[in-house]
């Protein structure tokens, strides 16, 4: 295993009642606070109804994004490619490979809206069944074959990209999954990164993750394929300030409009979320495991459950929202770039290890400190006396 990456999902999730045009200019903002906090990556959602999770075109948004920042990936958290022509979905994302010098990645999955789906004419079984068609197209176009083919909703006739990806060999592609084996075993036959979308959200979602790198392995050899815990990535929920205290007057602010979107208006049953008022919110997430509202070392000891459950993985997402203000969520990100990150890097370790070393020798370099002052001092009283 490498060091552990750090990263969000910004899907985004926006309260219905603040002007969207800012929203979006927030998430960009965010996207260059992120960069310069260390970050290694951002994944940008696709939806299309609901009036909260307003970005439509990921794509977009991050070729907007990485123009204004400098190290941090970007994917698509997921590009819905149910919906897609699976040629254009392959080829808008060689251009942007090469647009961001290598700094995109390509999630999929079949759209995790029914509402979405709906006004193409598609079912959820109907995106579920596409999206193992259209991710083999997809990679076949991106190993540079030509493809004849016929899906539910488009046909392609020697269909081939006119670029090859600017990544060598290509940049990375990760199935989403939530609480079923689906995407394990797709990620698996495909050999590809998995995206646990689902890593808390449900008991049933955490339970899974005992296995889910098991099934992903089984599902690799059976088609020739390897797999590496390194591609794992793990979404859950974070708000955190300077005491457990703050982060709840943080979160007033727009928890109660977070959990209405969940119970009101989507149709995602993996996402059962209770609670009357602010603090009984709260306790849902926190006592629930579903999140962590709280302190730094609090984030640090739900990362630690997620490593014992699963084994080890490559990467933890914080999933963005709007729970607080702008200040006190950017406050968060930066308390847990600050606290958490560098415990699961190995750099608070060394640091701790090299004070503990160097403080062991205190005394006696005191000493010889010491020493050295008076030897100095002594020198140069003898060199005054010999000229006097």
């Amino acid at each position: 295993m490498t060091r552990m990456r750090f990263g969000i999902v910004q899907t985004p999730l926006h309260s219905s009642k603040i002007n969207p045009t800012l929203a979006m200019r927030q998430d960009l903002e965010l996207m260059q606070h992120l960069d310069r906090l260390g970050f290694d990556e951002a994944w940008i959602g696709e939806h299309h109804s609901g009036g909260s999770e307003i970005i439509g075109s990921p794509e977009i948004f991050i070729a907007a994004a990485a123009e204004v920042t400098s190290r941090i990936k970007f994917g698509s958290g997921v590009t819905s490619i149910s919906y897609h022509n699976p040629l254009w979905v392959a080829d808008r994302f060689v251009q942007l490979d090469h647009q961001t010098r290598g700094r995109v990645m390509l999630g999929v999955g079949p759209g995790s809206l029914p509402s979405d789906s709906s006004m193409i004419g598609l079912t959820p079984t109907d995106t579920r069944e596409l999206l193992s068609d259209n991710i083999d197209i997809i990679l076949r176009l991106l190993r540079g074959e030509t493809v004849t083919a016929t899906t539910k909703t488009h046909t392609l006739v020697d269909a081939r990209l006119q670029l090859a990806p600017y990544s060598e060999p290509l940049f990375d592609i990760v199935a989403a999954g939530v609480v079923s084996p689906t995407g394990p075993r797709l990620a698996g036959m495909h050999g590809l990164g998995l995206f646990s979308i689902g890593a808390t959200m449900t008991s049933d979602g955490f339970d899974a993750l005992a296995h889910a790198f098991g099934i992903q392995q089984e599902r690799a050899a059976e088609y020739g394929k390897t797999v590496s815990r390194d591609q794992w990535r793990l979404a859950t929920l974070f708000h955190l300030a300077e005491t457990r205290e703050q982060a709840y007057k943080d979160v007033a602010y727009g928890i109660e409009e977070w959990f209405r979107y969940w119970k009101d208006v989507v149709a995602f049953p993996q996402m059962a979320v209770e609670g009357e008022n602010v603090r009984e919110m709260i306790d849902f997430i926190n006592d629930n495991g579903i999140g962590v509202i709280g302190t730094p070392d609090d984030a640090v000891r739900q990362i630690q459950r997620l490593e014992k459950q699963t084994g080890g993985f490559g990467a933890l997402l914080v999933f963005g929202n709007d729970w607080a203000d702008r200040a006190a969520t950017f406050t968060s990100y930066e308390l847990f770039a600050r606290h958490v990150i560098p415990a699961f890097q190995g750099h608070l370790a060394t640091a701790a290890a090299s004070q503990a070393h160097t403080a062991a020798m205190r005394e006696e370099q005191t000493k010889q400190h010491l020493a050295a002052i008076s030897h100095m001092t002594e020198k140069y009283g003898a060199e005054v006396a010999a000229k006097a």
